[in-house]
């Protein structure tokens, strides 16, 4: 329909209506995606009272989000959490930010003015097909606004008892001529938390800046010229015992840990005709981190082309090309960690190819495609996945899938060499080191996932959604256990790199939505995880594979949200959330609810006071991984916010 037959259409499905892309690199909607597909919007995120994207992030079903100390977080889908959760794809702006390195991804970094994203798209389940090697449980899509949509100025400051400052700004501007630009520049300084043997020194503080420009050179043709640049710096603070190879074998380190980095992007877009556009995107990054036990510098390349169009009347394909180059620098070994060789550059090249077929207009569609690619970590590796999609009328769709989806090696599964410990046994004289030892004989893990959901807005006021799975995990990887042997006056326990273990997972992901009134707004969740770990007969491992996977994600996770206009000027949100116990993390199960009351006398300006964590004094959520960094705990905090926009 044209614009103004759309403009008579009521809208009664506004739940399967949220534009979304990640699915099929394309324009689409929930009710149109064959995935488990969640959109966080940016009037969620407005409502929501966070003050990073890993908080906004808690708001997804199916979703594991844990804080680890005031810096660091565990965020993953389905399973397998950690801090280098390797088995998440996350991208801004279709920036891939994921780290080469440890895989996964540094979230302290992650960070923008919440106010420039026009929404987060959220993917649980194999992506694959589309986005390459590392989408293996799930695909995090941050997508900002336009420059056209953030003109004139906006300010923001808060503060509070844990997060103690941010501020930003931004302000936007064009040509009159179908150029628009913004730049803008944020600050924080954020309080250390709670360690129950002490203070965990893990304060930190982190500024940034960057730019947006969007240029039509004929503005409502054809081209669109889009260019993104952001940079940051700051410093976090780091405590924790680091292993050394004499006595007393151990000894703590504290102090900061400076980073820094910027990148740029440019996309141009050409659209040919309602089925047909291609794009042309490339980019750049640079990231460097130094902390006592290893120094890392890391820029990637990327240059990245696609093309839809339509193949008869029942075919739409799209298809691209990509080139990736990452090289590092890591100058700096230490008994703890070091890699060899201190620098290596890797390249990846890929196609992928999709065709979504319409087997009855409008009713039943069938997806299939796969991604080829060719990296220098695990060689040639193809992810192929096929989805059908059932819509019998626009409140109601169900689906189901079949994707194969693969986790190549990082950098450290080929060339790391870390010594953890010191282990001390009773009747022992000595002390032991578990030595991981990497390997470039590590293939990459692989993923066969069956899938299946329905979704229904039932009546304009209520909605629902489930999700069912169930993941088989082959070529996991881990180490074996070699023979012991004395080096110095301590004994070396070593473990090489390899692909020992495999495994399955299921659980089922229910979401729904209601709306009581016009001015209040609830929805609820609930997801149940399983994950069964099989590892190989032989020599006992220090460090159990089985026992970290199964014991580091919860079995059972709710929440509840709501959101209340109270009067003409007033907001109120709530969000409750359960998690269940992580028996390897030692970590109990918890309920903790954050609230948000909002004053919003026009929409130019908003008073806003919010609550974190209001249930505990402060609770463990997750521990750290590497550098053996202090446990700490979240506290509860408060904070106020204003915001004006010009």
């Amino acid at each position: 329909m044209d614009i103004e037959q759309l403009a008579k259409v009521d809208v009664v499905v506004p739940s399967m209506d949220i534009e979304v892309t990640s699915v099929s690199k394309q324009e689409s909607t929930v009710g149109r995606s064959p995935a488990a597909v969640f959109v966080i919007t940016a009037e969620m995120i407005r409502r929501n009272g966070a003050t990073s994207v890993p908080e906004l992030l808690r708001m997804v079903p199916g979703l594991e989000v844990a804080r680890i100390n005031s810096s660091m977080w565990a965020i993953t889908s389905r399973g397998f959490n950690g801090r280098f959760a390797n088995k998440l794809l996350v991208m801004i702006d279709g920036r891939t930010v994921y780290t080469p390195l440890f895989s996964g991804v540094y979230w302290d970094v992650q960070d923008m003015l919440l106010e420039d994203i026009e929404r987060i798209e959220v993917i649980r389940g194999p992506g694959g097909t589309l986005w390459g090697s590392n989408a293996v449980n799930g695909v995090i899509n941050i997508i900002t606004k336009s420059a056209k949509d953030t003109q004139g100025a906006l300010v923001t400051a808060s503060g509070g008892t844990q997060d103690r400052m941010i501020d930003g700004v931004r302000l936007g501007g064009n040509n009159g001529c179908g150029l628009y630009w913004r730049v803008y520049g944020k600050h924080f300084e954020r309080a250390g938390e709670f360690n129950p043997s002490g203070t965990a020194h893990d304060d930190w503080r982190i500024g940034r800046g960057g730019f947006r420009v969007d240029w039509e050179p004929n503005p409502g043709r054809s081209d669109t010229l889009t260019v993104i640049g952001n940079f940051y710096g700051g410093k976090e603070g780091q405590a924790g015992m680091e292993p050394i190879p004499v006595l007393p074998y151990a000894r703590r380190i504290i102090g900061d840990e400076p980073v820094s980095g910027a990148n740029v992007l440019t996309r141009w877009t050409h659209v040919i005709d309602d089925e047909s556009d291609w794009q042309l995107q490339m980019y750049y990054d640079r990231t460097y981190r130094d902390w006592k036990v290893i120094k890392q510098q890391h820029n990637t390349l990327d240059i990245d082309f696609q093309h839809r169009f339509s193949l008869a009347e029942h075919h739409k394909i799209i298809w691209g090309l990509d080139y990736r180059m990452v090289r590092d620098y890591l100058p700096e070994s230490s008994f703890v960690l070091s890699f060899i060789p201190t620098q290596r550059t890797t390249n990846l090249f890929s196609v992928f190819v999709q065709d979504e077929i319409t087997l009855v207009d409008d009713r039943l569609f069938f997806t299939v495609g796969s991604k080829f690619e060719h990296n220098d970590y695990s060689g040639f590796e193809y992810q192929p996945s096929a989805r059908l999609l059932w819509t019998p009328d626009r409140r109601h769709s169900a689906w189901a899938a079949i994707s194969r989806a693969v986790r190549t090696p990082s950098r450290g599964n080929d060339d790391m060499l870390s010594n953890l410990g010191p282990i001390f046994q009773p009747g022992v004289p000595f002390p032991m080191f578990y030595r991981l030892i990497g390997s470039r004989d590590t293939r990459s893990e692989n993923l066969l996932a069956y899938e299946i959901g329905y979704r229904a807005q039932t009546s304009k006021w209520f909605a629902w959604d489930v999700a069912g799975f169930f993941n088989v995990y082959d070529n996991l990887i881990w180490t074996t256990m070699g023979t012991p042997f004395f080096e110095n006056t301590y004994l070396v326990l070593p473990a090489v790199g390899g692909n020992t273990e495999r495994g399955q997972s299921y659980g089922v992901e229910l979401a729904g939505h209601w709306t009581p009134s016009d001015t209040w707004r609830v929805s609820a969740s609930y997801t149940y995880l399983k994950i069964n770990i099989h590892s190989p007969p032989g020599p006992p491992n220090p460090i159990s594979y089985k026992d970290s996977v199964e014991g580091s994600s919860p079995r059972n996770q709710a929440q509840l949200h709501s959101f209340w206009d109270i009067g003409h000027d007033w907001e109120f949100g709530l969000g409750l959330r359960y998690v269940d116990y992580l028996s390897y993390q030692t970590v109990p199960a918890y309920i903790e609810m954050n609230a948000q009351l909002a004053w919003v006398p026009s929409k130019n300006f908003e008073l806003a006071i919010v609550g974190q964590n209001l249930l505990n004094a402060h609770h463990p959520e997750f521990n750290a991984e590497l550098y053996n960094t202090d446990r700490a705990e979240i506290k509860r905090s408060v904070f106020a916010k204003a915001t004006c926009r010009y």
